[in-house]
């Protein structure tokens, strides 16, 4: 064999290696989807500040039902939903997974009232204006079933949030169900609190939902992502103001108004330790995944209830720190 041969050879080899490396699962990109919400800002910051992983690419949309739609066409391998979305999306069929809880809500997302209806069961007769997302039947059910008024009691108004504040400066609402930050500008304007999910507590939890389908060559990415989202939440709090106005020129609202947000509610994002307790049997995560789909079947969101096996994994999060000797 010449050595001329043996050279060319070895370069096909080598040529074959990289293509095969390229083609391998390993190397699988992951697209997340993403909308408006300041508890899903920590990748849009890494990206703002150009430390987002290479083999991480965010999809942006205008609402909950845009990320929703890419993950059913599969155009996307992860989404950032709420817990009900979620449920909502796996018994459609899309097989998802949550992989990191971003937040719990606790007060954040709130039902908002002209100041003459001064209690829930005020809301009689009105026009009640709220996003059609499980989150804003899900709360609207809720209102109605803690003022107990029947769901014909009230006129059902369905806005996207884009259209909360004109909706409520035009008056084509009495009330809204909505959430910060947008709730915040409401408040500027004269409407009244009436109600929030602190009187629903660990019901709306924010999660990274992962297609199953799609993990493999993925988890490097996947791990990457999640390492990344905390790394934000860090720099968030040692770079509290240019995080806070990147936030809000992400989000098109005021400084003043994402200040406001993590003022008021300053518990609400869960850290890595939380994360790893929440995502395990017997914790109030795991609680609220099975209390949920039975709230949601009695309000008709669901048709029925299915199997919660696979629903949350921790494996994708940072391992523990080793302590120092």
């Amino acid at each position: 064999m010449s050595p001329l041969f043996s050279l060319s050879r070895l370069l096909c080899l080598i040529g074959l290696a990289v293509v095969l490396a390229a083609c391998s699962p390993q190397s699988q990109p992951l697209r997340i989807a993403t909308h408006p919400w300041v508890g899903y800002e920590t990748l849009c910051l890494a990206q703002d500040r150009g430390v987002l992983p290479q083999a991480v690419t965010l999809r942006h949309g205008q609402r909950a039902a845009d990320t929703l739609a890419a993950l059913r066409a599969g155009t996307v391998d992860a989404g950032m939903l709420t817990l009900d979305e979620m449920l909502t999306a796996r018994a459609a069929g899309t097989p998802l997974m949550a992989v990191l809880i971003f937040d719990s809500s606790s007060g954040a997302d709130v039902l908002l009232a002209r100041p003459q209806l001064r209690q829930l069961g005020d809301l009689a007769g009105k026009r009640i204006g709220y996003e059609p997302t499980t989150v804003g039947v899900l709360v609207l059910g809720e209102v109605l079933a803690q003022a107990g008024l029947a769901e014909a009691a009230v006129t059902r108004v369905e806005l996207p949030l884009t259209e909360h504040l004109s909706a409520w400066r035009d008056g084509r609402v009495d009330a809204i169900v909505t959430y910060e930050p947008t709730a915040a500008q409401l408040q500027a304007e004269g409407a009244e609190r009436l109600f929030d999910s602190r009187q629903m507590p660990d019901t709306i939890f924010d999660v990274l939902a992962m297609r199953t389908d799609r993990l493999a060559g993925r988890q490097a990415a996947l791990r990457k992502a999640i390492e990344t989202h905390f790394e934000m939440r860090a720099y968030i709090l040692r770079h509290r103001d240019d995080a806070v106005y990147r936030i809000a020129a992400h989000q098109g609202v005021t400084a003043a108004d994402v200040r406001l947000l993590r003022e008021r509610y300053p518990g609400v994002p869960v850290e890595v330790a939380g994360n790893r307790y929440a995502l395990q049997a017997g914790s109030r995560f795991d609680d609220a995944a099975r209390r949920v789909p039975r709230l949601m079947t009695e309000r008709g969101m669901l048709a029925r209830q299915y199997s919660l096996n696979g629903l949350f994994s921790a494996d994708f999060l940072p391992l523990p720190r080793a302590a120092a000797p």
